[in-house]
């Protein structure tokens, strides 16, 4: 295989910006990606949700398998990648090849697909999340009905913004729907920024990774509530509550008031506590 090629990269498998040359691997906007080239970095990346000694690992969006091969590389017993580019699925073949009965390639959209089939036990989910798509995931994992959910933890690189966003305090100008959700019934830290350089293409934007780790909820509340109450106080940032929360509640005054939270104040200095009262009081 290093026959004419620069040699092999420390797993035993060609350097990637090789694998890209040899399947024609353009990025496509379309899918939001952007490949990591930078071995090191993947396997940076991986270190942030280890130790994978035994673990299985759900990877969405591995492209041309860096980060793949990274978890793999750290020890993970498994790693069930979702994938949605028919381009990709040869690399990641040559990458299953190299790690027999390892890895399992799911053709599909992560949006789509049920991973019940392909799960014997508690998964952590690791990803460069395709950007068109990350945060309707993310999203999607923090609000289950059942908690603890199955994944043990996310590592998930993101844009800075986003990643801004699930850390957030209130009061802050990043505070949002997506800090209320991530911060309810888990932890959530930035393990680092990742420049742009990282990638091919260069997007125009820092990323950086976010490790969240499942906790106790705050409150008991039904998480479909809590996400229409944080989606509707947020839609219109600027305004007071009794007029955002109108976006998804026609009684939003009633509410706010069996909350007991003064209808005049702004979404962004609302704690994650009175969210859940408020969630409690529309019916969560």
């Amino acid at each position: 295989m290093a026959g004419g090629m620069s040699g092999l990269a420390p797993d035993g498998l060609p350097p990637l910006r090789e694998v890209i040359a040899k399947h024609g691997l353009r990025a496509k906007k379309a899918l939001g990606q952007n490949f990591l080239m930078d071995l090191n970095l993947t396997g940076r990346i991986a270190r942030v949700a280890g130790p994978l000694e035994g673990v299985s690992v759900v990877e969405v969006g591995p492209g041309p398998g860096g980060l793949t091969r990274a978890l793999l590389a750290e020890g993970a017993a498994r790693v069930i990648a979702i994938e949605r580019d028919e381009r990709c699925l040869a690399a990641l073949a040559e990458i299953s090849a190299h790690h027999p009965g390892q890895l399992e390639v799911i053709y599909g959209d992560a949006l789509e697909v049920d991973l019940t089939p392909y799960l014997d036990g508690p998964a952590r989910i690791v990803a460069n999340l395709p950007y068109n798509v990350g945060t309707e995931l993310f999203v999607r994992w923090m609000t289950p009905e059942v908690w603890p959910p199955w994944w043990e933890s996310l590592t998930l690189m993101f844009q800075r913004e986003v990643a801004e966003r699930i850390i957030a305090q209130p009061g802050t100008g990043a505070y949002g729907r997506l800090s209320v959700l991530a911060q309810w019934r888990a932890q959530a830290r930035l393990a680092f920024e990742v420049s742009p350089a990282a990638f091919t293409p260069p997007p125009k934007v820092t990323s950086a990774v976010v490790h969240v780790v499942p906790t106790a909820p705050l409150a008991a509340v039904a998480p479909r509530v809590l996400e229409r109450v944080v989606a509707a106080a947020f839609s219109q940032r600027r305004k007071m509550l009794r007029q955002s929360l109108k976006t998804g509640f026609a009684d939003a005054a009633e509410l706010l008031e069996a909350a007991g939270i003064d209808p005049t104040r702004r979404a962004e200095t609302l704690t994650i506590g009175e969210f859940l009262t408020l969630a409690r009081a529309a019916g969560g």
